[in-house]
This record gives C-alpha cells, structure tokens and sequence, in this order.
C-alpha cells in the first residue's frame, strides 16, 4: 500500500469512528496525518543534517580540549590509526566534563568526557570506546535518534519541512542532543554492541581484553554515591545479572582467542 492509500484509509477510519453527527475539522485532519507521513518517510539525507546540528551544538556548548591538551594528545595517542567504522568516517573529542561518559553519535563522531578518562587506564578506555562504536556500526544510535526525531520536541517543525532539514531551536537542539549522549539501547543491542565492539577492535589491531576491564571498572562502582558516576553505568548496566553474563562472555572470547589479559595500571 503507498503513502497516499494509507493516508486515505487513515482519515476514513477516523471519520467513520467519528460518525456522520460529530464535528470533523477535515483540513486539520489532513495537516496533522501528513506530518506524520512526512515523518515517517524522513530520508537519510535529513537524518545525517539533524545529527550534524546536534553535534556542532554539543561542542558549541562544551568545552571541547584543543589539541595540544594532554588529555586530547592521550585520546588521539590511543585512537591512532581509527579512522573509520563500517565506511562511516569517526572523529574524536574530549570534553571537559565532571560526568563520566563517552558516547558515539550516528555520523561517527566519538566524545569521551575527561572525568571518565580520569577513571581508567588506556585499555580500559579503549574497551568503552570500543564497545561505543559498536553502537554505530549495528545501526544502534542511529535507530535511537531516528525516534527521538520522530517523538521528541523537534517532531513538529521536522515534520513540516519537506526536502530539507528544518530550523530548529536552542531548546530543541538541545533535547536532540541529550538523546544522543543519554542514549539507552535494549540489553539485547548492549550485547551486539560487546561483540561489534570486539570485532572493532581485533580488526583494528587492539586488545579487546579492555572490553571486560572496562565493564569490570564501572561495576565496581555500582555502590559509588556519584550521581555523575552511576548514571553511565545505569545507561551502560541496566539490569545486574546481565552485567555479570556480558563480562563473562567477553572474557571467555577473549581466553578463546588467545589474547593476553594487559595488566591493569
């Protein structure tokens, strides 16, 4: 069934729930059942223009580390030779934050906050960044910004706009760019995203053992009183036995493979 035939049959099961006797206001019907299509037929082209913005805002309105700053000289040490993730190009930024997080955005661009390079050692970082990126290459975060365009606050002026992205406002920037930082995936994507991870990882010639040091280093601040601190390990760890199973199943791929657990620093 096309679009048109759907919006047809849409409109003549609301008028007939509605009966010949209510008042029926047609032409707002139409407008309000076409956004929706409209929504649902966003392309590509306009996802890659919203999430640009909302990237551009972020490090508008974070501090975002210069070059020569250790912290940044640190990520691009550990990143060298990442480049790319599933033909998406990836460009890495340190924010300095006070919150422990990283997060990887649908056009590849990876942040990592200072407080949670603070927290690990080199492996274990790479393992979060890792595990991050898995996210990207499964499609993961571009599916959770996809409904935050199609729900969140941006949805009617999205909706009205044809063709082209529309102009959206601070605030609605801003709720767009909270999804993609606090994205929270189903535990069945946090384990595609394990194993994507890993792969990412082997391919690119690392050590997936930070996969699981990582994961281990967030669990032993479960009991942490920082809200900062829990609230990643909530959007990473949301349900405890799992968490246990996912270190599990990377350590028994990693003893598989035979790769050799770095000592922790």
């Amino acid at each position: 069934m096309n679009v048109s035939k759907k919006l047809i049959l849409a409109l003549t099961l609301a008028l007939t729930a509605l009966g010949s006797n209510a008042q029926f206001n047609l032409k707002k019907a139409i407008g309000g059942a076409a956004k929706a299509v409209q929504a649902v037929t966003l392309t590509d082209e306009q996802m890659a223009a919203y999430v640009k913005e909302s990237v551009d805002w972020m490090d508008k309105n974070n501090e975002v580390l210069p070059e020569d700053n250790p912290y940044t000289q640190r990520l691009a040490k550990l990143t060298d030779g990442i480049k790319d993730a599933d033909g998406i190009s990836l460009n890495f930024k340190v924010y300095n934050v006070s919150d422990v997080n990283a997060f990887a955005c649908p056009d590849g661009s990876v942040r990592v906050f200072a407080a949670l390079m603070d927290l690990m050692d080199d492996d274990e970082l790479l393992g979060v960044i890792g595990h991050e990126i898995g996210h990207v290459i499964k499609r993961h975060s571009k599916k959770a910004f996809r409904t935050e365009l199609l729900t969140g606050a941006a949805k009617d002026a999205i909706a009205s706009t044809s063709g082209k992205a529309a102009a959206l406002t601070e605030s609605q920037l801003s709720g767009l760019s909270q999804s993609l930082i606090n994205a929270k995936f189903s535990q069945k994507q946090e384990k595609e995203a394990d194993d994507c991870g890993y792969d990412f990882l082997v391919s690119k010639g690392k050590n997936p053992w930070g996969i699981v040091m990582s994961f281990e280093k967030l669990q032993s601040l479960e009991g942490d009183n920082a809200n900062a601190k829990r609230s990643y390990i909530a959007k990473m760890f949301s349900s405890h036995p799992e968490t246990k199973a996912r270190i599990e199943a990377m350590t028994k791929r990693c003893e598989k493979d035979g790769y050799v657990r770095p000592t922790a620093k």
